[in-house]
């Protein structure tokens, strides 16, 4: 997914599933910035808890946009009328808000 970017993000915000070193130093060679927490086994890594915590912005949206049946169930059969679906549902997200 990092390489479909339409341009380079200054953070890449990712939980602890991707906390590893390659992850970390891809998102550096790219040009961008990791705020990923080390996992309880690992060491602790420089990662900025202000950025961490706006994280539940998008895992949020999300849940919201999960509460699309089309959304939830993946109904649509090819990835264009999956993503015109997470368009419509986050458009009329926006207008709620």
């Amino acid at each position: 997914m990092l390489d479909s970017l339409p341009a380079i993000p200054l953070w890449v915000v990712a939980d602890k599933g991707y906390a590893s070193n390659a992850m970390r130093e891809r998102i550096w060679d790219m040009g961008a910035r990791p705020a990923i927490p080390a996992k309880r086994r690992d060491g602790p890594v420089a990662c900025p808890k202000w950025a961490y915590r706006c994280r539940h912005l998008v895992e949020n949206l999300w849940a919201r946009l999960k509460e699309w049946r089309a959304v939830a169930t993946r109904y649509e059969k090819t990835a264009t009328s999956f993503l015109a679906v997470i368009h419509i549902a986050a458009a009329a997200d926006w207008i709620k808000f």
